[in-house]
C-alpha cells in the first residue's frame, strides 16, 4: 500500500521559526488587550469624587452634645 504524501511548507507544525514568531505575537496581543482591557475598566469605575456625607455631631473630632 503506497500512501501519496504531499508537504506543506507552510504547516504550523513544520517550521519551528514561523510557529515561535506566530506564537509571540499572539502572545503580545492577548497581553496588549488585557493591559488595555484593565486599563479601560478601572477609567469606567474611577473615583468621581468626594460624596456628601452627614455625619452626626456626636462623632465629630470636637463632639457636640445635647
Amino acid at each position: 500500500m503506497e500512501h501519496n504524501t504531499v508537504e506543506n511548507k507552510n504547516d504550523f507544525t513544520g517550521s519551528w521559526v514561523s510557529s515561535s514568531r506566530f506564537l509571540f505575537y499572539v502572545t503580545i496581543f492577548c497581553l496588549l488587550s488585557f493591559v488595555l482591557g484593565g486599563c479601560y475598566n478601572l477609567f469606567k469605575h474611577r473615583y468621581q469624587g468626594k460624596p456628601e456625607v452627614v455625619v452626626p455631631e456626636s462623632s465629630l473630632y470636637s463632639p457636640k452634645y445635647k
